[in-house]
């Protein structure tokens, strides 16, 4: 979908009507928002792989990261999938024996209701479109198991963003989760979280272009989307992974140390940029081509008020609710997005004896998405092992 093109999703598709891999839509009526009012005829794509179970215990949920899709695996599409190797027959996630099921977040724009998506006057909701918080897509998923006649969920599974929602989910609806795997994030986004969000959040609202988040008719605000991308991915890499792979080096052909003037590096031709540079503006490049800018904001914004205590008391108590709820935490070594110490500080708060796995890298934050193989042997030890443990059934 181009940057800034309104969504047209189909309606009264059925929910299991085309092959894995492949965009589906459930509409699934109105949505009570966490933060106040009411979002009308909610739509959540998903895409899904393998059979649901007669039981219905085979169930797993994949959450997807703040730019992420609803595709994890290629299945029957000839696009790899953004967890490729990890979902799949005879992958860890087995398709042959699981039902894998991965929705796009509220506000988003692959397919569920977002900023890009058209409001009931006929027109894109832009400016007008609602805070959304991570709870209120966990109740939007909720609704869509409801169309899947899934009870309970086998695992939900998530990195980063996606590991807010899966301990959302944990929480606010525990008897429908029998396995959470939190991944590369932790209880609550702390201040720097936050304040790297307010910088990439800005820079897309000073982009001329964005006309107040109603764009829909004109030039859609790339510049301020790239940047916004720039500031991240610096979060999401290492400074040991980014000196190893660039260093000083200059991009082939072209000299940063230029005479007589400041260097111009707006355009990505300019021929004055460090390889690290030329890297970011590639980064930038290639998600204002496939991403909407205010829902860049809209999930931002609410991974910015990601918080599993809210209204629910201190850390402890609030895990409480999920006593019943097997855990799995793991974290990148390297992140300096979502510290380590972070996930040890929500382990120990979870019921039970519950530690934190160590995923070895050196990319840092995005080894969550990179390490498939270690993220693999994590979930197989702790979660897909046993086959005999889908038929274990929570009464629901």
């Amino acid at each position: 979908m181009p940057a800034g093109a309104p969504t047209d999703s189909p309606t009264g598709t059925s929910p299991l009507a085309t092959a894995d891999g492949e965009v589906k839509y459930a509409r699934i009526g109105d949505l009570d928002l966490e933060a106040g009012g009411r979002l009308p005829d909610v739509t959540v794509a998903y895409e899904t792989w393998g059979t649901l179970n007669a039981e219905a215990s085979n169930a797993v949920l994949i959450a997807h990261a703040l730019t992420g899709s609803t595709h994890v695996s290629r299945g029957g599409s000839a696009e790899d999938g953004w967890w490729e190797g990890l979902v799949g027959p005879g992958r860890v996630i087995d398709t042959d024996r699981y039902f894998v099921v991965s929705p796009n977040m509220l506000g988003g724009c692959y397919g569920s209701t977002g900023p890009s998506s058209i409001a009931p006057d006929g027109r894109p909701w832009g400016s007008r479109f609602p805070f959304v918080t991570i709870r209120d897509s966990v109740q939007a998923e909720a609704r869509l198991a409801d169309q899947l006649d899934i009870g309970s969920w086998y695992a939900v599974i998530g990195g980063s963003m996606g590991g807010a929602r899966a301990l959302e989910w944990a929480v606010t609806l525990p008897a429908r989760v029998r396995r959470c795997a939190v991944v590369a994030a932790c209880a609550a986004s702390t201040a720097e979280q936050i304040a790297f969000a307010q910088a990439q959040v800005l820079a897309i609202r000073l982009d001329p272009d964005f006309a107040g988040g109603d764009y829909y008719d004109g030039a859609a605000p790339v510049a301020g989307l790239g940047l916004a991308r720039r500031i991240a991915h610096i979060t999401y890499r290492s400074e040991p992974e980014m000196s190893a792979r660039f260093g000083r080096s200059a991009q082939p052909g072209e000299a940063p140390v230029s005479q007589g003037r400041i260097r111009n590096i707006a355009g990505s031709s300019a021929g004055e940029r460090y390889q690290v540079e030329s890297y970011l503006d590639h980064q930038a490049h290639k998600l204002a081509r496939r991403f909407d800018a205010n829902s860049y904001i809209v999930i931002t914004e609410a991974l910015m008020s990601h918080d599993v205590c809210r209204g629910r008391g201190p850390l402890l108590q609030a895990l409480e609710q999920a006593a019943d709820v097997e855990f799995l935490v793991a974290a990148v070594a390297s992140d300096r997005l979502y510290f380590p110490a972070q996930s040890d500080e929500l382990a120990a708060a979870l019921p039970g004896e519950v530690g934190v796995d160590a995923i070895e890298s050196e990319i840092g934050h995005d080894g969550f998405l990179t390490e498939t193989e270690a993220v693999g042997v994590l979930l197989r030890r702790r979660f897909f092992g046993n086959p005999a443990s889908i038929g274990e059934l929570r009464p629901f």
